[in-house]
This record gives structure tokens, sequence and C-alpha cells, in this order.
């Protein structure tokens, strides 16, 4: 279900994509640099294993340290801004991959609570080509707002899409 201008992840990649608490890292850090510090304390997790993930988001492109800045006590505080590079990737069906986005996705739901959270649920009867085309053309509606330029004080919203063989 990718755009076909994706590239395969490579190994590395994959990887760093295959846990649920490294794809909240990416979506957290999307509009906002964020700290370590900060990142550990949204996403109730230890600052020492918080940056293990930040290490390895930052070495494999995910991340991308930005200009220092002094913390509310004058330490010297690296945040890191996403580069984006998650949503040009194709997982190639890794499962590890596959599983953590649904991980990421359920917990980010257990955090929001279901107030705010709008679902739907539609089984559709498609032969094989047009499941191919339902794919392509949900995939061109998000890429079409992920590319619109960010705006001062409009709503980040997560989007969660999956389909699937209904028996």
């Amino acid at each position: 279900m990718l755009p076909e201008k994706r590239r395969p992840a490579s190994e590395a990649e994959a990887a760093a994509l295959a846990s649920g608490i490294r794809l909240r890292i990416i979506r957290l850090t999307y509009s906002e640099a964020l700290t370590n510090k900060e990142l550990a304390e949204r996403l109730g997790r230890d600052p020492a294993t918080t940056l293990h993930h930040v290490r390895k988001l930052v070495d494999t492109g995910f991340l991308a340290a930005q200009p220092p800045r002094r913390g509310t006590r004058g330490a010297r505080e690296i945040p890191y801004l996403s580069t984006g590079l998650s949503w040009t990737l194709d997982s190639c069906g890794d499962k590890g991959v596959e599983q953590a986005v649904l991980e990421a996705y359920l917990a980010e739901i257990a955090e929001t609570g279901f107030e705010g959270v709008h679902q739907s649920r539609l089984v559709v009867q498609v032969a094989p080509e047009e499941r191919a085309e339902l794919e392509t053309r949900l995939n061109a509606l998000l890429e079409e707002f992920r590319a619109r330029p960010r705006r001062p004080g409009a709503e980040r919203t997560a989007v969660y899409l999956a389909t699937y063989p209904s028996t």
C-alpha cells in the first residue's frame, strides 16, 4: 500500500523502524524538535533507554540533531527533529516493521484514550486490480496532505490505515 516512488528500506533502516518506541519518537518529532529528556517524559520511559533509540534513529537518518539550546537549568540540550525519511521508504513487508507500526498505533491510542479518535471500518468487495487501485488512491490522498506546508497552529492529526483480507 505504498506510493511507487518509495525505495526499499535498507536492512539497517528496517531494523530501526522495527520498534514501536522508535516509530513514536519519529511521530513526536515530526513538527517539533524535542530533546531526549522531553521524549523520555512524553513516552514515560527512562532517558537512558530513550537515548539508545534516539541514537539509532540519528545513525540511520530518521532524526537530525538541531542546534543545541540551553535548558531550563542552563544545561546544554540537543533537540531532534524527524527528517521525514520513514515516509519515503517501503519496508517490503518486513514483519518486524509491520508489528511495530501496529504497536505504536495501539500505544498512541491508549495514551490518547478514545476522546478525539474517529474510527471507521468498511468491508468492500474488489477484484485484485481494484484493490491495487484503492490502495494507490488512498496513499495518494495521504501523500497530498503530507506534502502540504506546515502551518503554525495547525492541529497535528495521526492517521492509521490498514487494508487486509476480510474472511
